[in-house]
């Protein structure tokens, strides 16, 4: 990374790294007896030309005073002569008068930063007094500048910084020191400052900068925050087009993203320009990039993390778990794995993967061949269980943040985000040879951010997946012992005098086990620990496959008297809450859902579950959360279902908790829609919700709950009692069906309940189902299939004389066909919502089908009275306090005032919209938002700002929204890098969003190949 421009001096390195003014309790006493005026002085360079004592401004004066205090303060203490402030303020061409103008200003300086004389007073060396404008030799001095008093120094000092940094491996450290330095920057350098010298500062000043971006957006990419580069990238291409490295950066960013195409028009836009321009080709290394990516180097695919700096004592872990001493067979993948984990002192980062079926043995087997590998790895080896099988998951992060502990890693230096500790992770590998053993993994997404990427190192990883998306991976699939391995095994744990006598018994044995490893050991394991038994006992308990399940469960029925030995031993009070605890679905259980569960107070639940824990019997997955063991869960739910509780306790339990969730997800939903009629027409509830404090307390715990709430939803699917419910809590939380996290799952609940309601025969549930259903496909783009679910809700819900499912099918209805052109029949529908919303004294559903009519409106060409709806629907919200729905409602408005040629005006409601939609996690309007404003910078010919909106929506998009919004992005893209010249990247836009429309068979499919036939022509 280069450091600062030449002819900028670097300054001492104890200046301090910062630039805000001394805060009060910060001064001395010797401070605090001066006069106002000996306040510190301070000044900035790095944009308009000020000063300020203290938090005071103080007057520079005209822009030719400017331009001396300019001159003087870029000499850092240095005298400048009279001539040659004379040639920096006027060049070649001085007036006559110019060293009398010189010393005018100096005067007026003079005064302004010293108006005491201080400064004079203490021999102009700034020791004593406050930093003064000194006479000396001819010529003039800025003397006495405190540390950290100029923003030049300042940014030097964390340039400096940051190099460091990066030379060390601390990449987070180095990212986040040159992110200071460049915020320091306010607008252009020494802006509206006259003069050759000021001129000459400013281009290089601007040069520095832009080698200081280029170096940290480097290391955006080497930490792996490509997508969210591309936006920044687009927009600074369009500002220094004929700037290489930024092409570079940015072709990087789009390969990384899974944009080939773009990144491979990125360089044929930068050859072409530079041919046009300066008649030259690409220099070799955007040359060689663009090779890279037409051959998919895997070495683009993963960025590399600079070695940090050999540590003293380096910390080897040795975290392997035993191998068994029976281990048998499998002599075939042993050989295979082996060779392949060792030979990675020889290439780059050897990673297998074993997939198979839960009990195959591919822990065993991992677990044995890392111990024979363990040699060639003499750097230590890490090991990790990442519960892919399991309701929760191990987080990538916290696994990192342990692994970087057992590598020695302070907890201080640790990172936040994912991404941070990830290139920390592969920094502090680098130059090591160390075996990784990632066991039992959900996805290859939860592993890459674990892979080391670094020669020498090599990973091992098992799930129950065939992870064909985890690049360079050696895949293994590993499937159920042969016979004669099955056979060996089971000889092993029973003994050879026991089987040999009963071979054919003992084949029958393995056989009925399906040659399962776990389930040959759990055989096994029962045999021989019961001596009076032959193996054809075995083998006849195992021939009746209704009871073969009960009799393959010996390691769990050893475990279940483990189980019985520690619940035997509870008192009455515990023993309940562990049976009705275990009812309940979901990854853990909070403590106040808990409370629910039990019908007591928190208090009282805490120590239940508290000394449950200290059983063994529960545990702690946070403060305030708890979570069964698995086969413990299955056990409590055994207990709970024998005689001990009876079936209306254990409903009586469920219901509850169901009560506690629609009361509370009732609760966020109120809070952040202040007026919404919607609660008051929800099932009422016997139990009581929680109550939070304010907006972001309840987003906090819609989203942390998300999982747990939807796991109670589905599983008051299967009652009639409970059905109507657990609709209505869904409809409630239908935030969660927008957030990106959660979409699948409450779209998966969504048709889950539809279709039970439909079973039940229930017609007024199965409207309320069917409207979270329309949401779902409304937010995905699937308008017919939307149209359909809203037009049978709308006819289920009038039915049983239920008209808030009226109302929003309705709505919902006018919306959908305003995206499909049929204004007259989505006017129709909007008018009529109104009329429904106006009927149930709705003011907000009022309001959002005034703004939906606004669009419609805006459609028809009728843009006056689309602007007085839209401000029709703000009104009533903000009247209400309904700041979210109001951010909706001024995204309206700004659509309308786009169309009206107001466009300064639609970018500010849009910007409060977007601000409003971030605050709240509305991912989907955030991007809608950023979509708008692109358009609006487009029709303000502000092209480049349009692509880099544009870009931000696509990155704000990921997951949610739809094709068909995908598609209206790329469009707007397109157009937007047609606008800054970088025409084959706007084509390979416009080509994605044409495929993207004809599969959907959207009308807008024509269009974009009209945009599309020019570039093509040409």
């Amino acid at each position: 990374m280069d450091g600062v421009p030449d002819g900028v001096p670097r300054v001492p390195e104890q200046r301090r790294p910062d630039f805000t003014p001394a805060s009060p309790e910060s001064a001395t006493t010797a401070d605090a007896q001066r006069p106002a005026m000996a306040a510190t002085l301070r000044f900035s360079v790095l944009g308009p030309v000020r000063a300020w004592r203290g938090d005071e401004p103080v007057a520079t004066g005209s822009p030719q005073q400017r331009a001396l205090l300019a001159a003087l303060l870029l000499r850092e203490g240095r005298t400048a002569t009279a001539a040659e402030l004379i040639d920096a303020l006027w060049g070649e061409e001085p007036p006559s008068q110019a060293l009398a103008a010189v010393r005018t200003y100096a005067s007026r300086l003079r005064k302004v930063l010293d108006p005491g004389g201080e400064g004079r007073r203490s021999g102009g060396t700034g020791a004593a007094g406050p930093a003064a404008l000194v006479s000396e030799s001819g010529g003039y001095a800025v003397r006495g500048l405190a540390d950290g008093a100029l923003d030049l120094t300042v940014a030097q000092d964390l340039a400096t910084a940051a190099e460091k940094a990066r030379s060390a491996g601390d990449l987070c450290h180095a990212r986040a020191t040159l992110r200071r330095a460049l915020v320091l920057w306010d607008g252009e350098t020494l802006a509206g400052v006259p003069g050759p010298y000021a001129e000459a500062q400013r281009v290089r000043l601007e040069e520095w900068r832009l080698q200081l971006l280029e170096a940290r957006l480097d290391m955006d990419l080497e930490q792996g925050c490509h997508a969210e580069a591309v936006s920044e990238l687009t927009a600074l291409t369009a500002a220094h087009p004929l700037r290489e490295r930024l092409r570079e950066l940015l072709m990087l960013a789009l390969y990384r993203s899974g944009r080939q195409a773009e990144a491979l028009a990125v360089y044929a836009d930068t050859r072409r320009l530079l041919a046009d321009e300066l008649g030259v080709d690409p220099r070799p290394g955007l040359s060689e990039l663009q090779q890279r990516i037409l051959q998919a180097d895997p070495g683009l695919a993963e960025p590399p993390s600079p070695a940090p700096e050999p540590a003293s004592a380096p910390v080897r872990p040795a975290q392997l778990p035993a191998t068994v001493p029976d281990f048998t067979g499998r002599s075939a993948f042993v050989r295979e794995l082996g060779g392949i984990l060792t030979s990675a002192e020889s290439r780059v980062m050897a990673v297998s993967a074993l997939a198979g079926i839960g009990g195959v043995g591919k822990t065993t087997l991992a677990v044995h061949v890392a111990h024979q590998a363990r040699a060639a790895f003499p750097d230590g080896q890490l090991y990790v269980d990442l519960q892919g099988a399991g309701a929760r998951v191990a987080d990538p992060e916290t696994v990192l943040g342990s692994f970087l502990r057992a590598l020695g890693t302070a907890d201080s230096a640790i990172p936040d985000s994912l991404e941070e500790r990830a290139a920390l992770y592969r920094s502090v590998l680098a130059g090591r040879r160390v075996l990784v053993l990632l066991d039992n993994a959900r996805d290859a997404a939860q592993v890459r951010p674990l892979l080391p990427g670094t020669d020498g190192c090599a990973a091992l990883v098992t799930s129950r997946v065939r992870m064909v998306d985890l690049a360079g991976a050696h895949l293994i699939d590993l499937d159920v012992m042969s016979p004669d391995e099955a056979l060996a095994l089971f000889t092993t744990i029973v003994g050879e005098e026991r089987v040999a006598s009963e071979r054919k018994a003992a084949l029958d044995v393995v056989a009925a086990c399906g040659f399962l490893p776990l389930a040959i050991r759990i055989a096994a394991s029962r045999l021989a620990a019961r001596r009076t038994w032959t193996v054809s006992v075995l083998a006849a308990k195992l021939a009746d496959e209704r009871r073969r399940l009960d009799e393959l469960q010996a390691g769990d029925l050893a475990v279940k008297a483990t189980f019985e030995l520690g619940y035997g031993q509870l008192e009455p009070a515990q023993a309940r809450a562990f049976r009705l605890l275990g009812l309940a679905d979901g990854p853990d259980i909070s403590l106040a859902a808990a409370a629910a569960v039990l019908d007591l107070p928190v208090e009282d639940t805490e120590d239940l579950l508290e000394s449950l824990v200290d059983t063994s019997l529960l545990e702690s997955a946070a403060p305030g959360r708890y979570r069964f063991h698995d086969l413990v869960r299955l056990y409590a739910r055994a207990c709970a279902e024998r005689d001990e509780l009876p079936p209306s306790e254990r409903w009586s339990a469920l219901s509850r908790l169901l009560d506690f969730y629609l009361a509370s997800a009732a609760g966020v939903y109120a809070i952040e829609r202040p007026g919404d009629r919607l609660v008051d027409h929800l099932e009422p509830t016997s139990y009581p919700g929680l109550r939070f404090g304010n907006r972001h307390a309840a987003q906090d715990w819609l989203y942390a709950e998300a999982m747990c709430l939807l796991a109670c939803v589905r599983q008051s699917a299967g009652q009639p009692e409970t059905l109507p419910r657990a609709i209505d809590m869904l409809w409630a939380a239908h935030d969660l069906s927008e957030s990106g996290a959660n979409s699948r799952e409450y779209e998966a609940t969504a048709e889950a309940l539809v279709g039970a309601a439909r079973s039940h025969g229930l017609g007024r549930a199965e409207a309320r189902a069917l409207m979270t259903l329309v949401n779902v496909h409304h937010v995905s783009g699937r308008f017919e299939r939307a149209e359909e679910e809203a037009e049978r809700a709308i006819r289920l819900a009038q039915e049983s004389d239920d008209l808030l499912p009226v109302c929003w099918a309705r709505n919902a209805r006018g919306i959908i066909a305003l995206y499909q052109n049929r204004h007259t029949d989505g006017e129709e529908h909007l008018s009529r919502a109104i009329e429904h919303f106006r009927a149930l004294g709705d003011r907000p559903g009022e309001a959002a089908a005034l703004c939906n009519l606004s669009r419609i409106h805006l459609a028809t060409g009728r843009t006056r009275s689309a602007v007085a709806l839209a401000q029709e629907g703000i009104d009533i919200y903000d009247v209400m306090g309904n700041s979210m729905r109001g951010a909706n409602a001024r995204y309206a408005l700004g659509l309308a005032l786009t169309q009206s040629g107001k466009l300064d005006e639609a970018a500010d409601r849009l910007q409060e919209a977007l601000e409003v939609f971030r605050d709240s996690r509305q991912r989907l309007w955030e991007g809608m938002s950023l979509f708008r404003l692109a358009e609006v910078d487009l029709a303000a010919r502000r092209a480049a700002r349009a692509a880099a909106n544009a870009e931000m929506a696509l990155t704000v998009l990921r997951g949610i929204g739809g094709e068909w919004r995908r598609g209206n992005v790329l469009t707007v893209l397109g157009r937007a890098l047609s606008g800054i010249g970088q025409t084959g990247r706007a084509q390979v836009c416009w080509q994605e969003a044409a495929g993207i429309y004809e599969e959907l068979g959207s009308p807008e499919a024509a269009e974009v190949r009209a945009l599309l036939s020019p570039v093509q022509a040409a």
